[in-house]
């Protein structure tokens, strides 16, 4: 119906890539008021993915927002990989979204079914998160973006946070990664069928079953892997922890065909920023291939979980991740190899 707009088109820098550089953002929240409640349990003093207030010894609130310009051109798929990213923060605090809000800038000249559209593949991931949406805020501009404002409960004793791993923990990736490289393909019309189909199914996944299944093991930190890559993800959890993370890159899972766009140079901007942001903590073993690096400060677009866990727990959960057949794949990505001391990351291929 709307095969003749490309709402990529509309936007220098689509999904999570299109976040503001790592090393800008903390600069600007280094100006920040500093904000003291004896209830606020989480704020924005370590990067987490959500904001968590005790409103009671038995609830906790979970509040975030996310939203971003297209990622895909078809609008339905559009709501839902904007819906999915923005309820992923709460899953990564170890919660259940409750409330959501539409957050919404489109362009009047645009047929306002696109818009619908997008709105109802935001909903129905609403739905399959068992939230109720009540509303939100719409502004005309140019470029058409769309995301949610989301809250949801956690018991104050359960919080999932981007900190706590340990020397021993494994970290797990419950989805694979390449989705901004193979998204930087599709945009210059060059991925094969194979690898859009995946990376559609990637960013549509919510990560409702991973958290879940995280949920009956023993999880020391957790975050959601998004727009600064899976190394500045593991920069803040090794920076805030105050410990060595150790990546292998070649034990990671990958979608179809990402190493290969990662080298024909099909690189998203945000990649470059990201690689930046780490380089003063980032130790890569001598001689590794840069599309290594590329592809691990790849921005993801509603990634994945990623779990520091006992080494002891990590197969029952990969197991138990593979059963539920969402065509993601979780892998083990490295591991805590020392921890109470400045944070660092050794990557190896």
């Amino acid at each position: 119906m709307h095969s003749e707009i490309h709402l990529t088109q509309f936007a220098k820098h689509g999904g999570c890539a299109a976040k503001i550089g790592p090393d800008t953002l903390s600069k600007v929240l280094e100006r920040l008021p500093k904000f003291s409640d004896p209830s606020l349990l989480v704020g924005f003093e370590t990067s987490d993915d959500a904001a968590v207030y005790r409103i009671s010894d038995d609830v906790a609130v979970i509040q975030t927002l996310d939203f971003f310009t297209p990622v895909v051109d078809d609008p339905y798929t559009f709501g839902q990989v904007a819906a999915a990213n923005a309820l992923s923060d709460v899953y990564a605090m170890g919660g259940e979204p409750k409330i959501a809000l539409n957050i919404v800038e489109f362009p009047g000249e645009l047929n306002p079914d696109i818009l619908g559209e997008i709105l109802r593949g935001g909903a129905d991931k609403v739905h399959e998160a068992g939230a109720v949406l009540v509303g939100g805020h719409s502004i005309q501009d140019d470029v058409p973006k769309y995301g949610l404002s989301v809250t949801g409960f956690v018991h104050p004793d359960k919080i999932y946070k981007n900190y706590g791993c340990v020397e021993g923990d494994v970290l797990i990736l419950t989805k694979q990664l390449g989705v901004g490289i193979v998204n930087t393909a599709v945009k210059a019309q060059m991925a094969s069928p194979e690898a859009e189909q995946e990376v559609i199914q990637v960013m549509t996944t919510l990560n409702k079953r991973a958290k879940e299944t995280a949920q009956k093991h023993t999880v020391h930190a957790c975050t959601d892997v998004t727009g600064f890559g899976l190394l500045g993800h593991c920069s803040e959890m090794a920076s805030a922890s105050g410990a060595v993370i150790e990546i292998t890159a070649g034990n990671i899972s990958y979608i179809e065909d990402a190493k290969e766009y990662a080298r024909m140079g099909l690189i998203p901007g945000g990649a470059y920023r990201n690689r930046k942001h780490v380089s003063e903590i980032l130790e890569a073993e001598e001689g590794l291939d840069e599309m290594w690096l590329d592809l691990l400060c790849d921005p993801q677009t509603s990634g994945g979980l990623l779990l520091a866990v006992p080494e002891n727990e990590a197969k029952a959960i990969l197991e138990e991740l593979a059963r539920f057949g969402t065509g993601t794949k979780a892998s083990v990505v490295g591991r805590v190899i020392k921890s109470g001391c400045d944070g660092r990351i050794m990557l190896k291929e």
